[in-house]
C-alpha cells in the first residue's frame, strides 16, 4: 500500500512541534493565502474559513497529499483578537484580557484533492486571566513573545503565569487541538484506507 504524504500548510513553529509530538512524519509547506480581516459575523465561521482557505491552497499544489491547514483566534467581549502589529496593540490586547475569561478557537482543515477529502473542524477553549499589572504586561511585551500570537500571548511561554485556569483543551490554546485532531485523522485514515 502506498503511503500518503502529510503536509502542514502552516509556518507556525508551535503547530510543527505539536505534530511532531504526535509522532507524525510530515512536510511543511506554508500557505501563501492573504488572510481576510474579520468584518463581523460568527467568529467560528471566520476561523474555520481561514483554515479551509489555507489547506485548499496547498492541497491544489499537492493533490495526492493529505494537507492540514489551521488558524487560531482569541475572542474577548465579542471582539476577535488576531496577532498584534506593534507594542501598542499588544498592550491593548493584554489589557483587554486582564482579569477576564476569553475564548480561544482553533480551526483546522484536512484536505486531499485526489481522495475528495475535506474535513473542517473547530475546538473552543475558555481561558481565564488574572488581573495583570502594567509592569507584567511591559515585561512580557519587551520579551518579544506576543507578536506572532493571536491575542498577544502564548500559554506555553512566560504568559502562562497570567492564566488562572482553563476550560477545555490546553493544546488548543497553544495552537492545535491534539486530541481532537488525532481522533479525526485516524477516522479519515480508516475510512479512506490511507497510510501515512
Amino acid at each position: 500500500m502506498r503511503t500518503t504524504p502529510l503536509i502542514l500548510a502552516s509556518a507556525s513553529p508551535r503547530r510543527k512541534v505539536l505534530l511532531k509530538q504526535m509522532g507524525l512524519a510530515f512536510e511543511v509547506h506554508p500557505s501563501q493565502v492573504v488572510e481576510p480581516d474579520y468584518v463581523g459575523g460568527d467568529p467560528i465561521n471566520y476561523v474555520v474559513g481561514l483554515a479551509d482557505l489555507k489547506a485548499a491552497e496547498v492541497a491544489d499544489q499537492y493533490p495526492k497529499a493529505l494537507v492540514v491547514g489551521a488558524d487560531t483566534v482569541v475572542i474577548v467581549d465579542d471582539q476577535v483578537l488576531g496577532k498584534p502589529i506593534d507594542e501598542n496593540s499588544a498592550r491593548i490586547m493584554l489589557n483587554q484580557l486582564s482579569g477576564k475569561t476569553h475564548e480561544v478557537i482553533t480551526a483546522y482543515s484536512i484536505q486531499c484533492k485526489e481522495k475528495h477529502i475535506q474535513l473542517n473542524q473547530h475546538v473552543l477553549t475558555r481561558v481565564h486571566f488574572k488581573a495583570l499589572s502594567q509592569d507584567e504586561i511591559t515585561i512580557y511585551i519587551d520579551s518579544g513573545a506576543p507578536f506572532d500570537k493571536a491575542g498577544a500571548y502564548g500559554i506555553q511561554d512566560y504568559s502562562g503565569v497570567f492564566v488562572d485556569y482553563i476550560e477545555g483543551c490546553f493544546y488548543n490554546v497553544v495552537g492545535f487541538p491534539l486530541s481532537d485532531f488525532n481522533t479525526k485523522l485516524k477516522g479519515l485514515l480508516k475510512k479512506y484506507n490511507l497510510t501515512l
